[in-house]
């Protein structure tokens, strides 16, 4: 087996997406799908879902319509996949919201249990549910999780989702450790300031708080990044491809920076 071998994920893999039909999360499914994955992807819009018909990936990526903070919508995404996939080599809990932007005592309760369900309880249903199934992985099951460069820096203003991203870490690394015995493997991705509409909503809101324009906000994010441009969601979506190849299996209970090293945030 070459090098190049190496890079290519396992042929025939099932995939699960969570919040897979938009964003990183679809970038994800496709790139999955296009190196011939079967794929079924999860998300709380119908609009994104049915927009999925469109995607020249379609024939390979099914999905389900679910909130992954109802319990009830993780079971039903689960009797799905029972159906289209037929098991399970690779979650990737990639469902999160950016949760309110203000100072500790200006956020709304509610708004900060409803982040940490979707960002980190999410994470956790999902995978009491996937593990059955990916003891029986081929290749050994892999779960990859969605954190955040707030996962390993201070977030101002963003407590409810650095919490919840720092939270994620904590979670991978003790399934690591857990799952290792089984052939599991988990780690985490943490994208910095990756190029897209919610990425755009990120920067207006954090402008909107400190009261300057968008273009100034903007700058500031870029200038405490190394690279000093954003990250592509395809950077992303290959950091996770190659955690499914032969070439990371030797990889878990580490959370990847993709984020062209964001220094401070």
């Amino acid at each position: 087996m070459t090098a190049s071998d190496l890079l290519k994920p396992y042929d025939g893999l099932r995939v699960l997406v969570t919040g897979g039909a938009s964003g990183i999360g679809l970038e994800i499914a496709d790139a999955f799908a296009e190196c011939g994955a079967r794929v079924h992807v999860c998300d709380a819009s119908p609009a994104a879902i049915a927009a999925l018909a469109d995607r020249p990936s379609r024939a390979a990526i099914s999905a389900t319509l679910a909130d992954v903070s109802d319990p009830a919508a993780v079971e039903r995404v689960f009797e799905d996949i029972s159906t289209t996939l037929g098991g399970l080599d690779v979650l990737v809990n990639n469902a999160g919201i950016a949760g309110p932007t203000g100072g500790i005592d200006e956020i709304d309760p509610v708004q900060w249990e409803q982040t940490v369900a979707i960002n980190l309880n999410a994470q956790f249903q999902f995978a009491r549910r996937a593990v059955p199934l990916l003891r029986d992985a081929k290749h050994g099951g892999a779960i990859i999780a969605l954190s955040s460069v707030a996962g390993r820096l201070g977030y101002a203003f963003r407590t409810p989702y650095a919490a919840t991203k720092w939270a994620v870490v904590g979670l991978v690394k003790s399934l690591a450790i857990e799952l290792g015995p089984l052939g599991i493997r988990v780690n985490a991705i943490q994208p910095g300031i990756v190029r897209g509409p919610r990425m755009r909503r990120v920067i207006e809101a954090r402008a909107q708080q400190l009261g300057i324009g968008y273009d100034e906000m903007e700058k500031r994010y870029l200038d405490k990044i190394s690279l000093r441009r954003m990250t592509d969601p395809a950077e992303i979506a290959a950091t996770a491809l190659f955690l499914c190849s032969p070439g990371g299996h030797g990889i878990t209970g580490q959370a990847i920076s993709v984020c062209g090293n964001v220094e401070v945030l």
